[in-house]
């Protein structure tokens, strides 16, 4: 049983996209953490001193690592399993509209941003924090960047219906701003803040023409095939021509578009998305909601 339960978790893996990786991966880390915990957590609690973000300088200097462990480090059920909803519902959403590529470099980016306003605040503005952790800060750059991207995207949620992408998004700021003045988990919500600011300034540069993860994502793309082992790819100048002439002639027509017609376009699109996912559009839909995206 534990062989085909494995076999079924490599393919899923494999074959899926980075949302279901990340998932895949999270979990993975909790039930190890949570399994640790359990049967010996006087080490335990030593252990994850290394792998949870601190509040200290000092340590934080001995323990850099911790600025990427801590993003995928969840001690409570609850809390790995919210944040992972989350992820999985706004994170398809970033994939359909931004492109698959995109989701690993801004999670990690989100968590980074969220460790840099958690370690901002508990030093310099006298908020307590021991350590952090926790992929709150990834996931919620990740909502910002899907609601900024298309805020009208609606999904359905249990009990509400049809709700509006940019609903959530503003009551979960709220929600982040209020607990910046309580007692529990001040940092994090400063954390959480960090995150939700660089999906919104991710989406902001990425339409004035800077895509601020493509480092990121050439890196994942080198380690990727090194790892499969495949060879770097020669692009023919015919190719290149032809694809930028492609993109010239939908720009061209994405600028004679009145705002209302482009604004049907995508909702034609979106639902397309919707009902039979981002791989079925055509390379020119998928251009158009990208143009459409850094309007």
């Amino acid at each position: 049983m534990m062989n085909s339960i494995i076999e079924d978790i490599k393919r899923s893996f494999d074959s899926g996209n980075m949302i279901t990786r990340l998932i895949i991966v999270n979990i993975a880390v909790f039930m190890f953490l949570a399994l640790f915990n359990a049967f010996l957590p006087s080490v335990y609690t030593s252990f994850s001193n290394w792998i949870y973000i601190p509040s200290s300088p000092i340590k934080l200097l001995t323990r850099p690592w911790t600025i990427l462990t801590h993003m995928f480090a969840h001690l409570g059920m609850w809390h790995m399993a919210f944040n992972m909803l989350i992820l999985y519902w706004f994170g398809r959403i970033v994939g359909d509209l931004l492109n698959d590529r995109r989701v690993l470099p801004l999670y990690l980016l989100g968590g980074f941003a969220g460790a840099v306003a958690y370690f901002l605040v508990t030093n310099f503005a006298g908020v307590t924090g021991g350590n952090a952790h926790g992929a709150s800060a990834a996931v919620l750059c990740i909502v910002a960047a899907a609601a900024w991207t298309s805020p009208n995207y609606t999904v359905r949620l249990l009990f509400l219906g049809d709700v509006k992408i940019k609903w959530i998004a503003a009551a979960v700021i709220f929600v982040n701003v209020l607990a910046t003045q309580g007692n529990i988990n001040t940092g994090g919500a400063w954390g959480h803040l960090g995150g939700l600011a660089f999906g919104a300034y991710y989406v902001w540069q990425l339409r004035k023409g800077s895509d601020i993860t493509e480092p990121m994502q050439d890196s994942i793309n080198w380690i990727a095939d090194k790892y499969n082992g495949i060879p770097k790819k020669e692009k023919t100048s015919l190719k290149v021509t032809h694809v930028a002439a492609k993109k010239s002639s939908i720009k061209k027509q994405l600028t004679s578009t009145n705002s209302t017609g482009l604004q049907k376009q995508v909702d034609v699109i979106l639902d397309k998305i919707k009902v039979n996912g981002y791989d079925s559009l055509t390379d020119e839909e998928k251009e158009i909601l990208f143009t459409a995206s850094k309007k």
